[in-house]
């Protein structure tokens, strides 16, 4: 899939896809932990923004997909720092962020910097925290001592080989915790909840709305649905839920 390349103000090159607006909307997508900006859910989002006349946006952080870096290398500091490098180098006017799983994260973020951009957002299995409140507890005693001894441990993946999780990236992931105070942000947020994921679990997702201070926020937990929400039914639920924020803050 063709993409474009830009070096952020930090010296990463990360690479982007990009449509400019023919309304007023630009769409955002921040993808997942390990993941990147080929997935179905996103090219199926393009297609639909472009096919509105909304503006689109994706791109991957550094050390993930096509962008520069090395992985192991990564914080939540600098994928924070690549979202806002991409969104505010590439962009202009009012957004909506789509985050999936970490990149419900980065979303709220990103949102938090730039606060009267952000029209609304779409948050699909949003994992805030993770780094402390999901992935750490999981650890055993002897690959938390691993982490904080040697610096890193292996992680067992369900996508393919296992992958290194290095104690500065759960160190690091300390200073962005949200879920512990209110979570300023008074846009329309609409978050998207499987049931059945493994992941990222449905409670952790509903504290989120619980520290969101937006009156405008609607949970939709999806019985059956699984961490990626990736099935046919499921794509077109976002589409619509991005459809529908467009006719409200459009």
């Amino acid at each position: 899939m063709d993409h474009q390349d830009f070096v952020s103000p930090q010296g990463r090159r990360l690479a982007y896809r990009f449509s400019a607006p023919k309304t007023g909307l630009t769409y955002v997508w921040l993808s997942g932990f390990k993941s990147d900006m080929t997935g179905t859910k996103v090219t199926v989002l393009e297609d639909w923004a472009k096919a509105q006349g909304h503006g689109f946006l994706a791109f991957d952080y550094s050390g993930h997909g096509v962008s520069g870096g090395d992985f192991e290398e990564g914080t939540i500091s600098a994928w924070r720092e690549d979202a806002l490098a991409a969104i505010e180098g590439l962009t202009s006017g009012a957004l909506v962020l789509v985050g999936s799983s970490m990149g419900g994260w980065m979303a709220l973020l990103s949102a938090l910097a730039l606060k009267p951009r952000v029209a609304a957002m779409v948050l699909i299995a949003p994992a805030p925290d993770f780094t402390q409140k999901l992935m750490w507890p999981e650890f055993s005693a002897e690959q938390q001592t691993e982490i904080m001894e040697q610096g890193r441990t292996l992680r067992p993946s369900d996508y393919g080989d296992p992958y290194p999780i290095t104690r500065d990236l759960i160190e690091d992931g300390k200073q962005w915790a949200l879920l512990d105070a209110p979570i300023g942000l008074t846009c329309p947020i609409r978050i998207l909840q499987g049931m059945q994921d493994s992941d990222v679990p449905w409670q952790h997702a509903f504290k989120l709305v619980d520290a969101l201070t937006s009156e405008d926020l609607v949970f939709s937990l999806i019985k059956d649905g699984d961490h990626r929400l990736s099935r046919d039914h499921d794509i077109a639920r976002l589409v619509a839920t991005c459809g529908e924020l467009a006719d409200l803050v459009g």
